[in-house]
């Protein structure tokens, strides 16, 4: 594929920025917002790529965006806006990332000319074991609840990109999300759909203290403020990341841990380090495709392209029933991969060469028939033992990050620390309480993780940052994403319009077990006559339509330097530049 046949057809601008959402009649009555919600639901989903020079950030949400690009226009470097935007995003969006949850970044520095990995997620509690678990007779780690809590590795992970590769002084990152905590900002349309219910609110005291003070949940338009965070945000602002885990904020959460049963303690905070790590690739039609090595599930995404690339992707129709029958096929062996194989690297001996190299993805897509769907499947024979917001940024200089951002399931855990103002995140439900699983519950051992950042490149220079955030979607996103851009020569924002698909049910690294072909669900613009004909190859397919993931991305070009940006209309947010 000509790999600039993108820009054919498609358009440039200056933002992406797109206000909307699919929000139900009651929602938008609610908000008392002038909108009509027909319109809304059936909005087209195609934007033009947003072309630019000098520099340019995508996230989730506006203000997050135009926040980096402040950043960046004040000679910060792309770091410092990834940084400032994620900030923003804890702000307001409140219920898929924040400090109390953990950060992955994959970033090209152009000084050093190489690709950097950072691993801050969380470990869990030293006093927090499998026999702890055995005395409270649970066969599972409850996912709202103190037990699910680790370390929140995000403001770790703020430090470390900062100290490395910071311009601007950190009170000057954090500006923007402090003004917007203290002060109030209006919520955007498809946010306030997730916001709190009143389902909770006795068990959950704090999380609605917070997020629905006056009694009820703040619509689409409506003016919040978060007067804890911003106290929290002030305090890391003048102290850094120190401050977290070594200071004030760190005594707060471990007394408040104390008095819901969670078994933080202050050694657990002062022994958590963010890791710098080396990024892994596996090698798709002329490109190299980055991610983190595990605890987190980015090498599924790996696996899925050494198979696709045993086949002729390039010559079927995008979302033909034949190219889609090719993708769940490969998901669901990788899946059972992921189920049995991935976990901390420092605790477990993960085979992960051979779980990513060449010679086993071409033995993997052997078991795959191209006309029928495998009624059940395994992991491979190997030696060895949901919401989340992902955000991208470039400037000037030549340097990319790729950086995601989570505090796992909606409002995490469900549990704020008194005043702080941000949730804990519930990653520690991640563990298995099988003693024989490799991703099984130990002391000051990181979880398994769903999120994962992303980057391309080409003969050893940057060519592409990108991300899907969803959960156990992300690698399945990551691929679709990559086959419409390198099989299909969509552009970045192209890509990223293109409606998904998403398979469900596989083994887990919990310990669930997978019982059948699992379930594959669709998003509007896939036809009738494919749904029918994947179901005719043996798939089960479900009714209805959803949406799936939430990808922002920055394609690189040379001579001149330029970035084009992608940002999903499946969110409020947007790509912008200058």
């Amino acid at each position: 594929m000509n790999r600039r046949s993108f820009f054919q057809g498609s358009g440039a601008a200056s933002a992406g920025c797109l206000l909307g959402g699919w929000g139900s009649a009651s929602d938008i009555e609610a908000a008392q917002v002038p909108l009509d919600g027909a319109r809304l639901r059936a909005r087209n989903g195609n934007r033009s790529t947003v072309a630019c020079q000098r520099g340019i950030v995508c996230s989730s949400q506006p203000l997050a965006s135009v926040a980096g690009l402040d950043i960046l226009k004040k000679g910060g470097s792309a770091i410092d806006a990834a940084v400032a935007a994620n900030a923003v995003l804890s702000v307001v969006e409140p219920m898929s990332c924040g400090p109390g949850g953990d950060l992955f970044a994959i970033l090209w520095s152009e000084k050093d000319q190489k690709l950097f990995g950072l691993n801050a997620s969380g470990r869990a509690p030293h006093a927090w074991n499998l026999e702890a678990a055995e005395k409270l007779g649970i066969d599972s780690i409850p996912v709202y609840s103190p037990l699910a809590w680790s370390v929140p590795g995000c403001v770790s992970g703020w430090g470390a990109l900062h100290d490395r590769f910071g311009k601007l002084k950190f009170e000057e990152i954090l500006e923007a999300s402090i003004d917007y905590a203290r002060h109030g900002f209006p919520v955007s349309p498809i946010i306030a759909r997730g916001w709190l219910g009143n389902r909770g609110r006795e068990k959950y005291e704090t999380l609605y203290q917070t997020y629905a003070p006056d009694g009820k949940a703040p619509g689409f338009g409506d003016i919040f403020k978060n007067p804890g965070m911003a106290d929290f945000l002030e305090i890391i602002a003048k102290g850094g990341a120190d401050a977290f885990y070594r200071g004030e904020v760190a005594e707060r959460v471990v007394k408040f841990s104390q008095a819901q049963g969670g078994h933080f303690s202050l050694r657990d905070f002062q022994d958590h380090k963010a890791d710098w790590v080396d990024p892994v690739s596996a090698h798709y039609r002329g490109y190299d495709v980055w991610e983190i090595p595990p605890n987190g599930q980015g090498i599924a995404a790996l696996q899925i392209m050494n198979m696709l690339a045993e086949f002729d992707i390039p010559d079927l129709e995008p979302n033909s029933a034949e190219h889609l029958h090719l993708f769940i096929e490969a998901k669901k062996l990788a899946f059972e991969d992921r189920a049995v194989y991935y976990a901390d690297m420092d605790f477990a001996e993960v085979p992960l060469q051979q779980l990513i190299s060449k010679d086993y993805g071409r033995e993997r897509a052997k078991l795959i028939n191209p006309k029928r769907a495998a009624q059940k499947v395994a992991p491979g024979r190997l030696s060895g033992s949901s919401d989340t917001v992902y955000l991208t940024a470039a400037d000037g200089e030549g340097n990319m990050i790729s950086l995601i951002q989570s505090i796992y399931h909606g409002w995490g855990s469900h549990y704020v620390p008194d005043g702080l103002g941000f949730a804990l995140q519930n990653r520690g439900s991640s563990f298995s309480l099988n003693p024989e699983h490799l991703n099984k519950l130990e002391p000051h051992k990181r979880p398994f993780h769903t999120i994962i950042p992303g980057f391309l490149t080409q003969d050893d220079r940057p060519l592409m940052s990108f991300g899907v955030m969803g959960g156990d979607f992300q690698p399945q996103g990551h691929a679709q994403v990559l086959m419409n851009m390198i099989d299909f020569g969509m552009s970045p924002q192209q890509a990223g319009d293109q409606a998904r698909v998403m398979h469900s049910e596989s083994s887990t690294p919990t310990g669930a077990r997978s019982t059948g072909p699992g379930m594959v669900s669709f998003e509007h613009g896939i036809t009738e006559s494919v749904r029918l004909k994947l179901a005719e190859m043996g798939h089960r397919v479900r009714g209805g339509e959803g949406a799936f993931g939430g990808y922002q991305s920055i394609w690189r070009m040379e001579e001149p330097r330029r970035y084009f940006g992608g940002s999903d209309p499946r969110k409020d947010g947007c790509a912008i530049g200058y």
